[in-house]
């Protein structure tokens, strides 16, 4: 098989609170782990802010093989940040308005109709807020509830203020519930192609141009989690700008554990829709979607293309991986029953050769495409 010599990477990543710089610490992270596993050696150089956004090179190497990999880094940070800046009670206001919105376009019922584990993803973060404000409000309306006298009311409703910001938060927040309200804001944003969500398209996709000026062997367009949605949607305003923009280039389009049709379900989605059609129609791409059973956080087994009206669309492939192939026994153990751990092993580095590798996929010497038929417990030929 042929080594890729130069690669252009442009990552969409998911729906942890990171922004370029912490993407870019995570990935120096994850090349460590997987330059002692592979026993390669990757050079990941510095970020930088380019006219095509923020951006580092790794230079790969092992053998007699050399690949250099420009990653551009197009987070949505920046959104969710600000969707965070209002007071709590307003995030959780907003987050169950955001909530009743997605129920209403439909997207509840189809998470549970295609991926029910998607589906339960979805209402956890309602369903502890709304735990968390039954306790509280028991534990104010307690002289009421036992028949005591009304001045212990001076008491309990004090502690039930006391528990709910002090005890019930902080736990809530270990599963960044208040971040997920601004995901699943934003994520309706998207479907509805709303301002916060047009402007920081517009400006992604014009960003992708200028970094699709720079010649390379291959394109890997590479997304995580809800960063499925916002490729998308990029690529798809790219083709509308210029729809020759990818004539030649040799693109894979590679989404691991994704979630496009978190947005795409939606009714109002009409836009994100007819993007999907238009890179499954694209002759020079190469689409797979990797995917996990142990991720609950992702629609499994769900085709992207056909559930969004274009089945009769080149479809992408489903690729199959397992976590414990790439992770030793204990620290597969470990991490497996967290949720959001899982979710976020698919860009986290290996301890042991599997057939996917984050790190490989991005910067080693395989074509992109390659990955499309890997197996997960057979390590591919270097």
């Amino acid at each position: 098989m042929p080594t890729v010599k130069s690669r252009l990477v442009l990552y969409f990543p998911g729906f942890d609170p990171l922004d370029a710089t912490a993407h870019h610490l995570r990935y120096q992270r994850a090349a460590a782990l997987a330059g002692k596993t592979w026993d390669v050696d990757y050079a990941v150089g510095p970020l930088t802010n380019t006219p095509a956004g923020e951006t580092f090179t790794v230079e790969a190497s092992a053998g007699d093989w050399r690949t250099r990999s420009d990653i551009f880094v197009y987070d949505h940070n920046a959104v969710i940040s600000q969707l965070r800046g209002a007071p709590v009670w307003q995030q959780i206001w907003l987050g169950f308005k955001a909530g009743a919105g997605i129920i209403a376009e439909g997207g509840a019922a189809r998470y549970f109709r295609h991926a029910w584990r998607f589906g339960l993803f979805f209402i956890f973060p309602f369903l502890l807020m709304l735990v968390g404000g039954a306790v509280a409000a028991a534990i104010a309306l307690l002289p009421s509830l036992l028949g005591l006298p009304l001045w212990l009311f001076a008491i309990s409703l004090p502690a039930a203020a006391l528990f709910f910001v002090k005890a019930f938060l902080p736990f809530a927040e270990r599963f960044h519930t208040l971040h997920l309200y601004a995901d699943w804001r934003f994520a309706l944003a998207v479907g509805r192609d709303e301002a916060i969500a047009r402007d920081w398209i517009e400006e992604r996709a014009a960003l992708v141009l200028t970094a699709l000026e720079q010649p390379s062997d291959e394109v890997l367009v590479i997304s995580h989690s809800m960063g499925a949605s916002l490729a998308l949607a990029v690529i798809g305003r790219v083709l509308e700008l210029r729809p020759d923009a990818l004539d030649g280039r040799k693109l894979s389009f590679a989404t691991l554990g994704g979630a496009a049709l978190q947005c795409a379900f939606l009714s109002s989605a009409d836009r994100l829709r007819e993007s999907v059609g238009a890179i499954a129609r694209h002759p020079e791409v190469t689409w797979f979607d990797i995917q996990c059973l142990t991720d609950p956080i992702h629609l499994y087994r769900c085709n992207t293309v056909a559930l969004t009206g274009h089945k009769d669309a080149p479809q992408p492939k489903i690729v199959p991986i397992r976590f414990k192939h790439s992770l030793s026994p204990e620290r597969y153990k470990k991490n497996k029953r967290n949720f959001l751990r899982m979710h976020r092993q698919y860009v986290l580095g290996p301890d042991r050769k599997s057939g996917y590798d984050f790190t490989l996929l991005t910067a080693g010497p395989l074509p992109a495409a390659s990955f499309a038929d890997l197996d997960s417990q057979t390590p591919p030929v270097l």
